[in-house]
């Protein structure tokens, strides 16, 4: 079962094509990464998704059902969403902004307990809002879109302002989530995390899909035809994939001069630059 469908989505703002003809679908229990520089439109595809706003052309369903429907209160109980435009009371404390949610949400009293834990905040749960760095606040926010365990979770940049201790502490809370099966939405500018994450990506720029697929299929399909030598003289070759280059392979292994053998595969970011010319910034 697909939990987002898009058609050729069009998206324009004045005389400017935010997306232009995407298309793609999510089945249900994916993490689907949707990448791409900024101003390339994937907050806005978020926005059209989450019933923010109207497409241009084009239909998005969610859950089966028109992504308009996703404004009426029983479809905001199914899905989460982190995004920079969601505030937080400053006067207040973490923990009662947090039991804003918990209330709305008619959650048990376990659930402000196990959220806090999700993402490392705890200790500081008393610690007021407008005294957090940019790092917890982010962190806040996620407990927010995540204290109801929804099935659905939109997250935009959910890592961008966290050292990597908490970011591996959100990965390994995003990926228990995924196991239970929250189906999740995600945009970064790290490809390492999309790469960690990710069972497909799709690379936006231009307002178009470029190329998408699983990071390991991108990789392949992108990958030179070649196989990189280096002898533990430090001389290093690169040998076309072929019978005569095994033959020499094997001669290098029976006299032990081989120190690393690998394939010319691109990282996900080079494919991204590739793709877009472009670097995530």
């Amino acid at each position: 079962m697909n939990v987002i469908q898009v058609e050729r989505i069009r998206k324009k703002f004045g005389n400017k094509n935010a997306l232009e003809d995407v298309s793609f679908s999510i089945p249900k229990g994916e993490i689907f990464g949707f990448l791409g520089p900024s101003g390339s439109g994937k907050t806005t595809l978020i926005k059209i998704l989450t019933a923010q706003l109207n497409p241009t052309d084009g239909q998005a369903s969610v859950f089966n059902q028109p992504a308009e429907m996703m404004q009426h209160s029983a479809q905001k109980l199914r899905f989460g969403i982190l995004t920079d435009n969601r505030g937080l009371y400053e006067r207040l404390t973490i923990e009662e902004n947090l039991a804003l949610f918990h209330q709305l949400y008619d959650l048990p009293e376990s659930s402000m307990d196990r959220v806090l834990q999700f993402v490392n905040l705890n200790d500081e749960r008393k610690k007021k809002v407008s005294r957090l760095s940019k790092g917890m606040r982010q962190r806040v926010l996620l407990a927010c879109a995540i204290i109801h365990e929804p099935e659905l979770l939109f997250l935009d940049e959910p890592t961008s302002a966290l050292d990597p201790v908490n970011s591996a502490h959100i990965h390994n809370g995003l990926r228990y989530l995924n196991r239970k099966g929250t189906t999740i939405f995600l945009t970064t500018h790290d490809m390492a995390e999309a790469e960690l994450l990710c069972h497909r990506v799709a690379i936006l720029y231009g307002g178009q899909i470029q190329t998408i697929g699983s990071p390991r299929e991108l990789k392949k399909q992108h990958r030179e035809n070649v196989v990189s030598v280096e002898l533990i003289n430090g001389e290093v070759y690169e040998l076309p994939i072929n019978e005569g280059a095994a033959d020499q392979i094997r001669d290098w292994i029976k006299q032990g001069l081989i120190d690393r053998l690998a394939t010319k595969e691109p990282s996900l970011g080079e494919i991204f630059i590739k793709m877009t010319g472009s670097e995530l910034l």
